[in-house]
């Protein structure tokens, strides 16, 4: 049962993660559209290829050695760096955000959940990798709903905005540091 436990929390903390900074894009698209079913879908699409290609990290950690698979925990490390000393872009511009908009930025925007998610799921044996894409997908399921009640709250988008970039970096590093010593 520990587990179990132990896999929603991973689960949930590998999301926030990966993910807070795609709560900037879903206020974004939400505010410029009325059709906001598109936005879920373009956003479930996007990030249902993301996870596939995660599962290939599931797979190799079938046939590679455990102790090789803690290295990847260099990939989210890399990139919390990386995202610590990027350059920051606030904004998207679109004339109108359809459901295909949606998915291409999701999945672009995507690599540190790639990165994230692969080494995990190779670590893990197939139960755990069940749970842990379950919990990923619930979350988004909030995920979505956050972003529409924050596009209407402009004092939480602009506190997100502001400091977002600081947390995500601090938060995957943690994680590089997790894979890598378990």
């Amino acid at each position: 049962m520990d587990w179990l436990i132990s896999s929603v929390i991973t689960g949930a903390v590998v999301f926030s993660a990966t993910n807070i900074d795609d709560i900037v894009f879903l206020t974004i698209f939400f505010s410029q559209t009325s059709r906001h079913w598109h936005v879920v879908i373009g956003q479930y699409l996007g990030f249902t290829a993301l996870v596939v290609i995660s599962l290939i990290g599931f797979f190799g950690g079938q046939v590679l050695p455990h102790g090789w698979l803690q290295l990847f925990g260099v990939a989210p490390i890399a990139i919390g760096i990386k995202k610590l000393f990027a350059k920051r872009d606030d904004h998207i511009r679109r004339e109108s955000t359809g459901t295909l908009d949606v998915a291409i930025v999701t999945f672009v925007n995507g690599a540190d959940n790639i990165g994230i998610y692969t080494p995990l799921f190779a670590i893990s044996n197939a139960p755990r990798v069940i749970v842990l894409i379950a919990v990923l997908y619930v979350l988004l399921a909030v995920w979505c709903v956050v972003g529409y009640v924050i596009h209407r709250q402009q004092a939480v988008a602009y506190t997100l905005q502001r400091w977002g970039h600081w947390v995500v970096p601090v938060v995957l590093v943690a994680l590089g540091i997790y894979i890598l010593l378990h």
